[in-house]
């Protein structure tokens, strides 16, 4: 198991303060197995070099994130970035294209339009992966549903082009975890795994990562179906619990034809798996508390990865 920059923030920010620690030097003094980098590769030859040499002797995985082609004028600087992933010694490439789709629009319309352009990205990108011989795993960043994501993947039909998933971010869409692995499965190259919690509110229910074993995700489960095609980054995000106002007009306006068993089964879940502990949360916090948390949280999830997930 490697982990997600998201999930160390407080930490990245602190040692940026005191003249950066490398993320990838940090996960490998944790004991970890790899590391997603939010930066793109290096691109100076002699700086690739150093770099897959310290990622080769380190026996770690890396995804990197880069800029996606918006337009044919990007692509030179995509390839350039492609090339220097498959350098490095990159195992994929990692995109996170969307916000919080019932944050963000107010309308299907709007919605439709975005992912349209989403779909030109990939459509750009996709000879140039091909070319490169490099993958690109794009997330379930809680702005389709895995019905939509795979039907799209199916369209693609490239082995470069495929889907990281993350454990839990679409429960924000009234999913059962379960099913979202299971519908994406056929295209899942990497993973942020965490565990996940929920609580009622007023306008739905709140969303939160907890440390792994705290949650109601079945872990053991989902870890062995992906096992042998997947790579895992922790992505415990100390934070507030997130809202999913499901109980308010604004949630449904992007949403085209939810039954409403599934809102139901979702709500049922909620009740029927209250917080093992309270949710976590920063606001009012000192920098060094949330630190701390943080610190406590990843370190509670490293611990029951290897010693109930083998890993």
């Amino acid at each position: 198991m490697g982990a997600a920059p998201t999930g160390f923030s407080a930490r990245i920010k602190a040692n940026a303060a005191n003249g950066a620690v490398d993320f990838l030097d940090y996960c490998q003094t944790l004991g970890l197995g790899g590391a997603e980098l939010r930066g793109g590769p290096p691109l100076d030859a002699e700086a690739i070099r150093k770099f897959r040499a310290r990622l080769e002797s380190y026996q770690m995985h890396v995804t990197f994130n880069v800029r996606l082609p918006a337009s044919d004028a990007d692509l030179g600087a995509f390839e350039s970035s492609v090339k220097a992933a498959r350098e490095c010694g990159a195992y994929a490439l990692h995109a996170a294209m969307t916000q919080r789709r019932y944050e963000e629009f107010s309308s299907l319309a709007d919605y439709e339009k975005s992912f349209a352009r989403n779909q030109q990205q990939i459509a750009l990108a996709e000879p140039v992966l091909r070319r490169n011989k490099v993958r690109l795993a794009v997330e379930n960043h809680k702005g389709w549903s895995a019905v939509e994501q795979a039907t799209w993947m199916k369209r693609i039909s490239s082995e470069w082009v495929g889907v990281h998933f993350d454990f839990g971010n679409n429960v924000s869409f009234c999913e059962d975890p379960m099913f979202t692995l299971d519908t994406l499965q056929p295209w899942i190259l990497a993973c942020h795994i965490k565990d996940m919690a929920v609580e009622r509110y007023e306008e739905g229910f709140l969303l939160s990562e907890v440390p792994l074993g705290d949650g109601f995700l079945d872990l053991k489960t989902m870890v062995a179906k992906l096992r042998a095609q997947a790579i895992f980054d922790l992505e415990m995000i100390t934070r507030d619990p997130l809202k999913i106002p499901v109980l308010t007009e604004h949630y449904w306006a992007t949403f085209r034809d939810m039954p409403a068993s599934q809102l139901a089964a979702t709500l049922s879940l909620v009740d029927k798996h209250p917080p093992k502990k309270p949710l976590p949360r920063i606001a009012g916090l000192s920098f060094a508390a949330q630190l701390k948390l943080e610190g406590d949280n990843n370190q509670a999830s490293i611990d029951y990865a290897r010693q109930h997930l083998g890993m």
